[in-house]
């Protein structure tokens, strides 16, 4: 355990992605980070050193949002493409699909059990579905623009949404009820989070702010600009002391919640910071941005007392007095902040723990599979002393234009180590399972029938919230109508 206050120190950075990273989340065991990007692959770093990275191929736009299961054993991608992918983290590549949205998926989470799957959409639609049987179960609708982000309570009991519409809703999941809208935003709101306790949420957005509620007054308390561009993400640390985010303005910043005021500013990107998220044990944070880098920071400055925490930072500060109830909220301006510096770090010219190399990368591509005669293997490939494989037609022919010349499954060579650092024998061996075709009319076939069918649910949606209103109405008639009663049986 550390005794002194220790900056976040830069651990780890992976090249992989050729295009923006869009969102990143911890595999609970530890040693896994999955990223989205806008080069509409999954990533799956591996934390050990000299281990492949898996580069999940199969959506065909996109990758807006990344979720990792509770146990680890799935991870959850949604996709531009309108769909949402569950992926098997491992290299037989293996995923199912839902056929999610009318438009964009911009958000998954996985309620806290892993039964529940909450997604977010620019259909202007909250969704929830089961995880193991796929099943939809039902729509929340009262937003009026796209819904950015969609988060489930600790408890699974509520979910939290931020829109375009520049609010934030409080949902209660059994009612299907909107419970509180919060008005407060100056923009879009980009990003939402509970605190672990539950009892508060955090959002986000285009405006530079961020902002802290208690839903159990639905109450504002704290309200912080540190950021000088839009806020893309955030991230509640484990203890709920702590939180962090992600801004256009390119920097990662941490804030002190107990003290109410900025705690670290992070310079690590080269260009806008679109995604941050720490762990589950909050002792790593894992960030990315347009820059196509996904960083591992570890956080150190948890690892100590709370208490030893603000001395330290007030030996290297002017002291300050305590704060009180009327700094509560909203939260006005922190008293210290034309005398107190917060920290700043740069770790774009030096990183720490870096004599790993960046790992290779494994492509993994959809549950369709068949073996490659050995004559199509090219004498010079890293793997071709396995059994290669390549997809089915269904899927080969959305993929021909870029991969003609690499047909078989590859190997996607990154600077990393040599052949000798990192022999054939050792690299990850996929098992090809049974091989399956589909008619192209039927496969449009299917299509149309599910997207006809999305429509009736959203038709059954609607008339089910209309329903509600006309019985609430009903009921308030007859309570009307009882209170007349009563009221001329009185006068009689």
């Amino acid at each position: 355990m550390t005794t002194v206050l220790e900056d976040p120190s830069l651990e780890r950075h992976f090249k992989g992605h050729r295009d923006t990273v869009t969102s990143v989340d911890f595999n609970p065991n530890m040693k896994q980070i999955a990223s989205g990007s806008m080069d509409s692959c999954l990533m799956v770093w591996n934390f050990k050193p000299q281990q492949r990275a898996y580069r999940f191929v199969g959506h065909k736009d996109a990758v807006m949002s990344v979720c990792f299961s509770p146990s680890g054993h799935l991870v959850a991608s949604a996709s531009r493409d309108k769909t949402v992918r569950l992926w098997i983290p491992s290299v037989k590549g293996e995923s199912t699909v839902y056929k999610a949205h009318t438009a964009t998926v911009r958000s998954v989470d996985f309620s806290s059990d892993g039964q529940y799957l909450c997604t977010a959409s620019d259909d202007k639609t909250i969704k929830v579905w089961t995880t193991h049987r796929q099943r939809f179960q039902f729509s929340l609708n009262q937003h009026m623009n796209w819904v950015r982000c969609a988060k489930f309570s600790p408890d699974g009991r509520l979910i939290v949404s931020g829109s375009d519409d520049k609010t934030v809703k409080l949902w209660d999941k059994q009612s299907k009820e909107c419970i509180h809208t919060f008005f407060e935003h100056g923009g879009f709101v980009n990003t939402v989070a509970f605190h672990p306790s539950g009892t508060c949420i955090a959002a986000a957005g285009t405006d530079s702010t961020v902002k802290v509620w208690d839903i159990r007054m639905n109450k504002l308390l704290q309200h912080y600009t540190a950021h000088t561009a839009g806020v893309n993400s955030l991230s509640f640390h484990t203890s709920g002391n702590y939180l962090i985010t992600a801004s256009d303005d390119s920097t990662l910043k941490v804030l002190d919640l107990l003290e109410g005021r900025l705690f670290y500013t992070l310079h690590g990107h080269q260009g806008p910071a679109t995604t941050v998220a720490f762990s589950r044990s909050g002792e790593y944070f894992g960030s990315g941005g347009s820059d196509e880098q996904v960083l591992v920071w570890k956080t150190n400055f948890d690892q100590i007392d709370y208490n030893d925490v603000l001395q330290s930072h007030k030996r290297r500060s002017v002291s300050e007095p305590k704060p009180s109830i009327s700094d509560m909220p909203p939260r006005s301006p922190h008293r210290s902040q034309t005398h107190t510096s917060p920290v700043t770090q740069h770790s774009r010219s030096e990183l720490r723990n870096m004599s790993d190399r960046t790992p290779g990368v494994t492509d993994v591509g959809p549950a369709l599979f068949t073996r490659v005669p050995s004559s199509h293997l090219n004498a010079g490939d890293a793997t071709s002393g396995l059994n290669d494989l390549c997809m089915t037609s269904t899927d080969r022919e959305k993929r021909s234009s870029t991969r003609d010349s690499d047909r078989g499954w590859r190997i996607a060579e990154q600077p990393g180590p040599s052949e000798s650092e990192a022999p054939v024998g050792q690299t990850s061996v996929t098992e090809p399972l049974e091989a399956r075709t589909m008619p192209p009319q039927l496969a449009n076939t299917l299509e149309h029938i599910v997207g006809q069918l999305d429509i009736i649910t959203q038709t059954v949606s609607i008339l089910e919230q209309r329903l509600t209103m006309t019985e609430n109405k009903l009921r308030e008639c007859i309570d009307n109508q009882q209170k007349i009663t009563l009221q001329v049986m009185h006068n009689n």
